[in-house]
């Protein structure tokens, strides 16, 4: 049994954990991890404050986050289910990732006010005010709601806030703003990372609907799926890893930590019997390598079919990356966006890769 372990899930309270970014690396450090992810809920804003802690005591951080998303059920007319979408190696400071990820707080900040509101209709003693000082410099979640009134002794459990007010269906429950997966995939590979479907279990789709989800995110380069989780049974992982090997998907573990919000759950170890060994990275990066030699090799060969005729604007070519009928490929498919510099192009490979390239002539360029 390999000795390195890691751990690709966690949360601070940066989203709904209860531990602040530093505070998470001294966990890790205490649980013998060689390195974590953090991923908290549609912000990667804990990473910058995570990243000098880790580096400091040796343990390697992964910049990470957790999409919420809405799936539309293929069998449920009007409906659907939340779906998370994990991202590994992002670029925290990726221009639209920060946009979108900024949007999602603006609709969350507007949906607690209306949860506060449905809440104190139903008699409980909680304002915004004190939510935020109560939890201060952390994005407020359903989780923070309930803890509060947990906290604040109107509830028995934090599980009956969800069960009874504020969990899906529940009379004080608002619907929030979401991106559909495929949506946040396409996100996540935007700003660089590796898009992972998180815990497939607990959406309960049978497994029909469920490789229903996994082909519709192929359609946009899903890399991989979280085959070991903390509520997993032996038989559920080894389900999950099948699945990962007969789709083509990278196989991505964690422990899906959140401090005292999740009582249960310990950072590494999930509820005790959590193992995920380094080489689950290892693969995940080597995965990260070739998805770059292929973005450069594939620079060099547009930069062969390259013409003056494109010079001064910015494009956006969804299509083959060989050379064969690269020109015509590009004549036919780019579409003329917006200029950026005078000989600057954007690129998308398939739909899966932004590559930025710098026009040295009609037969070469490099990358930005």
């Amino acid at each position: 049994m390999e000795h390195r372990i890691i751990d690709l899930h966690v949360h601070s309270t940066e989203s709904d954990g209860t531990l602040t970014p530093t505070e998470i690396v001294s966990a890790a450090k205490a649980a013998g991890l060689s390195a974590f992810a953090l991923t908290d809920h549609d912000t990667a804003a804990g990473v910058s404050k995570a990243a000098p802690a880790a580096a400091a005591c040796g343990i390697e951080l992964i910049p990470g986050i957790e999409l919420s998303t809405e799936y539309e059920l293929p069998t449920r007319a009007g409906g659907g289910k939340e779906v998370h979408i994990v991202g590994l190696y992002i670029d925290p400071e990726h221009p639209l990732l920060i946009e979108k990820t900024n949007e999602f707080r603006r609709c969350r900040d507007a949906r607690n006010e209306k949860i506060v509101a449905a809440l104190q209709r139903e008699g409980f003693s909680i304002t915004t005010e004190a939510l935020l000082a109560a939890n201060p410099d952390s994005v407020i979640t359903r989780a923070n709601i309930a803890r509060f009134l947990y906290d604040s002794h109107q509830i028995r459990s934090v599980s009956e806030a969800f069960e009874k007010y504020i969990g899906d269906g529940c009379k004080c429950y608002v619907g929030r703003f979401k991106v559909s997966p495929m949506e946040a995939v396409e996100l996540i590979h935007a700003a660089g990372g590796i898009a992972v479907l998180a815990h497939p279990l607990l959406y309960h789709m049978n497994q029909t609907t469920l490789q229903h989800l996994i082909d519709e995110l192929k359609e946009v380069h899903l890399d991989g799926i979280e085959a070991i989780y903390s509520t997993y049974t032996t038989g559920e992982e080894q389900y999950v890893k099948r699945l990962a090997k007969e789709n083509g998907l990278l196989i991505s573990g964690g422990s899906d930590f959140h401090g005292t919000n999740k009582p249960t759950i310990q950072i590494g170890t999930g509820r005790g019997h959590l193992y995920i060994p380094y080489s689950v990275l290892e693969t995940i990066k080597e995965h990260l390598r070739a998805a770059l030699r292929t973005k450069n090799n594939a620079g060099e060969q547009i930069g062969k079919c390259l013409k003056p005729l494109f010079f001064g604007h910015a494009f956006i070519w969804r299509g083959q990356t060989n050379c064969k009928g690269l020109y015509k490929k590009i004549a036919d498919d780019l579409r003329i966006q917006f200029p950026i510099d005078d000989d600057i192009v954007l690129i998308s490979l398939d739909g899966a890769i932004a590559l930025v390239i710098r026009i040295i002539d009609e037969n070469r360029v490099l990358t930005v």
